[in-house]
C-alpha cells in the first residue's frame, strides 16, 4: 500500500508523538493518585526511566504503548509501509524494555507493565500489587534517596541509583 502523505508529512507527524505525558499514562497516574498512592515521575536514574516509581513499595510502572513497543493487540499491528523499518524499531525497543527490566529486578524492583490496551485490567494489577506491598511490608532496606548521576554516598565503593 502506498503512503497517502509525503515522508517529510510522515516526518513531522512522527516527531510529535510523545514519550511521555501520554494520554493513557494521564489516566494511569489520576487513578493511582486518586486510590491515595505517590509516585515519582521519570526516574532518569533508573534503567528504562520508568513511567512511574514508587519507592516505597520498590515497584516500578511502565505504561506502554501498543504500537511503540510492539503488543501482540490490533493496536501494535505493523504499518504496510516501510516494513522493514518498523519491525527493525520494534525490535530494538523491545530488546531495551528487556534489558531494563532485568537491570530492575537485578536492582531488587518490581517492574510492571500496563498496556495502552489493557489500561483497566493493568491498573487493577499495580493497585492489588501495591496494596499487597502496603500490608506486607518486606523486611528490607527503603530505597535511599535517588541523586544525581555520579554522585556518591558516604563509601566511595557504594554508588547508589
Amino acid at each position: 500500500m502506498v503512503d497517502r502523505i509525503t515522508p517529510a508529512k510522515r516526518s513531522a507527524n512522527m516527531a510529535k508523538v510523545r514519550s511521555r505525558d501520554t494520554q493513557p499514562e494521564l489516566l494511569v497516574r489520576r487513578r493511582l493518585h486518586r486510590a491515595g498512592y505517590r509516585y515519582r515521575l521519570h526516574v532518569k536514574e533508573l534503567p528504562g526511566t520508568p513511567d512511574l516509581v514508587f519507592p516505597r513499595y520498590w515497584v516500578v510502572v511502565f505504561v506502554q504503548g501498543c504500537f511503540w513497543h510492539g503488543h501482540h493487540c490490533r493496536r501494535g499491528r505493523l504499518p504496510s509501509s516501510n516494513v522493514d523499518f518498523w519491525r527493525e524499531k520494534i525490535q530494538v525497543n523491545r530488546a531495551r524494555d528487556s534489558r531494563a527490566t532485568a537491570s530492575l529486578a537485578a536492582l531488587g524492583w518490581k517492574p510492571m507493565f500496563i498496556w495502552e490496551c489493557e489500561l483497566e485490567a493493568g491498573m487493577a494489577e499495580v493497585l492489588d500489587v501495591l496494596r499487597t506491598s502496603a500490608s506486607h511490608m518486606r523486611a528490607r532496606p527503603r530505597p535511599q534517596r535517588i541523586l544525581p548521576e555520579g554522585e556518591l554516598r558516604c563509601d566511595p565503593r557504594e554508588r547508589v541509583l
